[in-house]
């Protein structure tokens, strides 16, 4: 019997090619070629439109935001590392702005008052993101470090 040698058929260079799309695909540089690294640019500009009335234009919230108002709500707090948006989880936040504080604190049977509006008639979770990706981009290392702890944490529960 003759010996056949393999054929290279159309398989063979697709067990080749795979591999190395999917390295290509995953390296840090296809982030930068596929846009997936946050735009801070678009967060800043949809904060300043929609945000930066009410929480400041630099993030530093209203002076007297930890004394309520007459109605009970308090005044909008600051996003910078002064303020407290950094002890929130990812998740809590987007829901935050995407339904407003008052269902939010409803929900998790918190006695609280909010004065935040909901958002998700206006943004897009996309548009969500960008604003929390252009506010954490503000905060020093260590505050940013701590909310991706509290981030990881909140996606592990139930």
């Amino acid at each position: 019997m003759k010996a056949t040698k393999p054929r290279a058929g159309k398989f063979r260079g697709a067990a080749i090619v795979a591999p190395a799309a999917f390295f290509l695909l995953s390296a840090p540089q296809a982030d930068a070629f596929f846009h997936n690294s946050p735009d801070l640019e678009q967060g800043r500009a949809i904060y300043e439109a929609e945000c930066g009335s009410c929480h400041g234009a630099d993030l530093e919230g209203h002076p007297d935001w930890r004394t309520a108002n007459e109605d009970g709500t308090y005044p909008a707090p600051p996003h910078d590392a002064g303020g407290h948006t950094w002890h929130h989880g990812d998740i809590m936040l987007h829901d935050y702005i995407k339904r407003g504080g008052q269902a939010v604190l409803d929900e998790m049977g918190v006695a609280f008052t909010s004065g935040m509006p909901a958002f998700g008639d206006r943004l897009t979770d996309e548009d969500i993101e960008a604003v929390l990706d252009y506010i954490k981009s503000t905060w020093p290392d260590g505050i940013r470090a701590t909310q991706a702890e509290r981030s990881a944490v909140e996606a592990l529960a139930p």
